[in-house]
């Protein structure tokens, strides 16, 4: 079975005519969209319905494979973008988060990586550059997202076996260098390395991306950010967020900071040290607060807003957006708790990190 990739007719600001988003940063707070899987959900697709006409006898079942949707359901895939461009989000970002040969093995579908990632690049395209078109004050951008896979580097998925590693480092670099051909391809304005519970899956991203620069001549800008997976602000493999930074600071993110994990009540202290530590822009886009006892997520837009905005008002962060739980009403709520809000403000010639003599696995906290 093969895809044939479709070229945008779409309204294209020239990179000359849109202005960085660097600049933008400098000038006001932005906003990132929301939830794609809670969207999703809310679709209720069956298993036909993840199947569409492009699988009908495939081996496994799909449902579930939200990225598989880009070949199978594009329509509604545009559609959730296009209402959180509506709801005021700047930055879009690609139904990709799955859309590696690691992730996608589980449907057996790790043949088709490479059309996911272009088609889910070209949906948020075609979006990004109507909305453009539509409110050139406000160009949106198309953030290419690398999710974190469902496999660990760093930690054994075996108790027994404490020294076992169900993937190895050049494995994970090979996908994530394939997921990012793919959306490159299909016309992305950056690439977002994201929800990283585990350090050493994010540095064989960002070396796929040196990589791939390399190889292309094309260096897009690269955000990245962690998850905490407890209240102490520790990611999976063991890191605080400061030694987080610091481990992937050499790779000069155009912005950095947190996602998913908790909701921004939970995140707060987490945000505020990254404020103080981090010296490029910062990107928070929490949960729509802690899930309850279905694994539903309850906190009203007004409430996420809230307190998105004393984040703010303290001259913390650069970009905010929601993760999971959180619907356009919530970005929409977000967009005006921040607007008019000055962005926190980071050194315009930021030190470049000196590699001799520092451990980058070691807290500098």
């Amino acid at each position: 079975m093969s895809f044939r990739t479709r070229k945008s007719e779409s309204f294209r600001m020239s990179a000359a005519e849109k202005p960085a988003i660097s600049d933008l940063m400098a000038q006001r707070i932005l906003v990132l969209e929301g939830a794609m899987g809670t969207m999703i959900q809310a679709e209720k697709l069956d298993e036909a319905g993840y199947r569409g006409g492009e699988f009908p006898d495939h081996s496994h079942d799909l449902r579930g494979n939200n990225d598989l949707l880009n070949l199978t359901q594009p329509r509604i895939i545009e559609a959730i973008h296009d209402v959180y461009c509506a709801a005021g989000s700047d930055f879009i970002e690609t139904n990709t988060f799955n859309a590696t040969t690691i992730s996608q093995s589980d449907y057996n579908t790790e043949y088709f990586v490479h059309n996911i990632n272009v088609e889910g690049a070209r949906i948020a395209r075609r979006v990004a550059d109507r909305w453009t078109e539509k409110t050139p004050d406000k160009p949106r951008y198309v953030v290419g997202n690398l999710g974190p896979t469902n496999r660990t580097c760093s930690i054994s998925p075996d108790v027994n076996r404490p020294g076992f590693r169900a993937v190895t480092f050049e494995e994970m670099r090979k996908a994530y260098h394939h997921q990012a051909q793919g959306l490159m391809e299909g016309g992305i304005d950056c690439f977002a390395v994201e929800t990283v519970f585990d350090t050493l899956n994010c540095k064989a991203a960002l070396f796929a991306l040196e990589q791939l620069a390399d190889e292309t001549g094309v260096k897009l800008p690269v955000m990245v950010t962690g998850t905490v997976t407890d209240l102490t602000g520790r990611n999976l493999s063991g890191q605080t967020v400061t030694a987080f930074w610091y481990a992937v600071r050499h790779a000069n993110p155009i912005a950095f900071g947190l996602n998913c994990g908790f909701g921004a009540e939970q995140l707060r202290p987490f945000v505020e040290e990254l404020a103080r530590e981090c010296e490029v822009p910062l990107v928070v886009y929490p949960n729509a607060g802690l899930p309850n006892e279905l694994g539903a997520y309850d906190e009203a837009p007004e409430m996420t807003a809230r307190l998105i905005r004393e984040w703010a008002e303290a001259g913390w962060v650069n970009i905010v957006g929601g993760c999971c739980g959180t619907t356009p009403a919530h970005i929409e709520a977000i967009a005006k708790a921040v607007d008019g809000l000055p962005p926190r403000p980071v050194p315009a010639d930021r030190p470049r990190l000196r590699l001799s003599g520092l451990d980058p696995f070691v807290s500098a906290a």
